[in-house]
């Protein structure tokens, strides 16, 4: 049997002289475990960023419809392509939040502040140096710095406001009810993120599919509703994912194990 194997078996034994009490972890233990740890915080991060990465570029580049008619009443429901990854990220923060606690999941929303930076400077480089004439990338370059513009003061009030609410009803529930605190703070930094990107995006890069003859106030309404509805079902509907993730690393990190309730911060 494996060294792997030998720790992950402790999990299930139980101290015959503390009935229902783990037993506790020697050093070979605590240090695969602290290397799981960490492996699983770096993936984390990697699809955050990867994500919030993915989806700035994509941004507004197109806009998807999926408007619906009930009876005689069209239902407009479009949303930018870069909305699709989007729910991802507040799915790998609460994990984060869940897991690792209030301070590293901030550490990873700062550093995602820090690649939006990165990408406008890229994308602002390649547009300054000296080069062959190419429409596609500057067709992209405008679109992307208005959706990284967007994005970037939206994502730190959203992303800042789920950690934030994530912990106030983890605290509030004593830890109970996963399911309350995950969709509570989604739902509602979501409110903030769709409203801020929709109103920045039409006022700063101009750059929404609207229609001159229609009122601008009611389409401006219509994406912000269509972008918090995906959303919202998205949120609710990886609720049980997140039980099943909550679960399979609780034990897989070796937290259930040491009776600790989320991974110490690394000193």
């Amino acid at each position: 049997m494996t060294d792997e194997a030998d720790a992950s078996r402790t999990h299930l034994e139980v101290d015959p002289r503390s009935p229902g009490t783990p037993p506790p972890l020697d050093e070979a233990q605590r240090a695969l475990h602290a290397q799981r740890q960490e492996r699983v915080f770096l993936i984390l991060a990697g699809i955050f960023l990867g994500t919030l990465a993915m989806l700035n570029i994509l941004g507004i580049t197109r806009f998807l419809d999926f408007s619906f008619t009930i009876g005689e009443t069209r239902i407009p429901f479009v949303v930018a392509i870069g909305v699709l990854p989007y729910p991802i990220t507040f799915l790998v923060t609460d994990l984060l939040s869940e897991l690792y606690g209030k301070a590293r999941a901030n550490q990873v929303v700062w550093v995602g502040l820090l690649l939006n930076l990165w990408v406008m400077f890229i994308l602002w480089l390649g547009g300054v140096l000296p080069g062959t004439d190419s429409p596609a990338f500057f067709e992209i370059r405008t679109m992307a710095f208005g959706a990284v513009t967007a994005s970037m003061i939206a994502y730190l009030f959203a992303q800042f406001c789920d950690v934030h609410l994530y912990h106030f009803w983890k605290n509030l529930t004593q830890g109970r009810h996963l399911w309350l605190r995950n969709n509570a703070s989604t739902l509602v930094s979501q409110i903030v993120d769709t409203t801020a990107v929709i109103l920045i995006t039409h006022y700063h890069a101009h750059a929404l599919p609207l229609d001159p003859s229609r009122d601008i106030g009611s389409q401006l309404i219509d994406f912000i509703v269509a972008g918090y509805v995906f959303k919202m079902v998205v949120a609710l509907l990886d609720t049980l994912p997140l039980y099943a993730l909550v679960a399979f690393l609780r034990d897989h990190l070796g937290l259930n194990a040491s009776g600790l309730d989320e991974v110490p911060a690394p000193r």
